[in-house]
């Protein structure tokens, strides 16, 4: 079992966000869903914890009412091997979410996410500080991230 597991909090989208996520990331799947029951006649049913895997990762969600927001301060970084990849997920998570920079974004249930690409870590670690850095300020004008700009970028240096 996993030592670690990150606890989402929201409203009441817990299940409706959890059956998105497994949809976009392969190797996922919802393992439990708990449904607080016989609280009352508008608490019956109600989904309170879901418990879930993507792509490895056991993550729980629990629908704790609108006492707390998901922010930037927490977000999942994801490691993409292929613009296509990147693209896909980019896609998918900023539907009917927000766009940020530098590979940020906010998907539609408020979680952030970072979509980084194998090749940007490769090529901010760079020794050669002058291309790390051409690489760098590349980045920094990018939305989603662009592997082929950031090569760009870093070669010209």
């Amino acid at each position: 079992m996993q030592k670690i597991t990150p606890f989402l909090w929201f409203d009441h989208q817990a299940e409706e966000a959890a059956k998105f996520y497994v949809s976009v990331f392969k190797n996922s799947q919802i393992l439990s869903v708990s449904r607080f029951k016989d609280a009352g006649p508008e608490q019956n049913e109600k989904v309170t914890v879901v418990e879930f895997v993507l792509d490895g990762q056991r993550v729980t969600a629990l629908n704790g009412g609108p006492h707390f927001k998901l922010n930037e301060a927490f977000s999942f970084r994801v490691t993409c091997d292929t613009q296509e990849e990147v693209d896909r997920l980019w896609n998918a998570l900023t539907e009917g979410g927000e766009e940020s920079m530098c590979g940020w974004l906010k998907d539609k249930f408020g979680l952030s996410w970072q979509i980084a690409p194998t090749a940007l870590i490769t090529l901010l670690g760079d020794p050669d500080p002058k291309k790390a850095k051409a690489a760098m300020k590349a980045m920094l004008q990018m939305r989603k991230i662009d592997i082929a700009m950031l090569q760009q970028a870093h070669d010209e240096a």
